[in-house]
């Protein structure tokens, strides 16, 4: 890779994945992935979350072939069952009803990729987050406080979310909230992305 800084892209039109690579103080473009999220027969939420998540990257690198490209997939883990976004209230009632009292495993997948180099890595974040035994009520007014239905699983940890919770067992504290930054970081320096090394003290 030549010593020029190559555009960073993420592919993705998640608002809370775009907060947190902001956090990494890198210039990015944002560019939606046209990807079918339909899990495939019988396919496990790990793998469907790091098929989604190199699916998203490379289909966005294919369209900037100099770019180092990001994609990402968040896939709830309920005893082996993908729990996708509820995307609506119903759903979302249903999910906790379900999750409640349960270990749920949050499969976070990010790729990065870039055409030119022929860079391809994906890593996995898997996070397990104990639910409390939520009442009925507590269900009910967490939903109508927060309205997660943009989120797998029906909860944002970040926000009034964590109230549904006992624990969270991960090693990338960002995963939970969509994109595991450590991992990100990690690829984006072995694509040639400088990030603490071309900032000025």
């Amino acid at each position: 890779m030549s010593n020029i800084q190559r555009a960073l892209i993420l592919g993705s039109t998640s608002r809370y994945r775009r907060e947190l690579l902001q956090r990494l103080r890198v210039p990015f473009d944002v560019v939606s992935p046209e990807v079918d999220e339909t899990p495939l027969a019988d396919e496990a939420p790990n793998d469907l979350a790091t098929r989604l998540s190199l699916a998203k990257a490379k289909a966005v690198a294919a369209l900037h072939p100099n770019a180092v490209v990001i994609g990402s997939d968040q896939v709830a883990d309920l005893h082996g069952e993908p729990l996708g976004k509820p995307g609506s209230h119903e759903r979302a009632v249903a999910q906790l009803l379900r999750m409640r009292g349960q270990t749920v495993v949050f499969q976070t997948a990010v790729s990065v990729v870039c055409v030119d180099t022929q860079f391809e890595q994906t890593e996995l974040a898997q996070i397990k987050v104990r639910f409390r035994d939520l009442s009925d009520a507590e269900i009910e007014t967490y939903l109508r406080a927060e309205e997660p239905y943009d989120c797998a699983g029906s909860a944002k940890s970040e926000g009034l979310g964590i109230a549904l919770l006992e624990a969270i067992d991960n090693d990338d504290p960002t995963a939970l909230i969509g994109l595991p930054l450590i991992r990100t970081a990690r690829l984006l320096r072995a694509a040639g992305i400088e990030l603490l090394g071309a900032m000025k003290p």
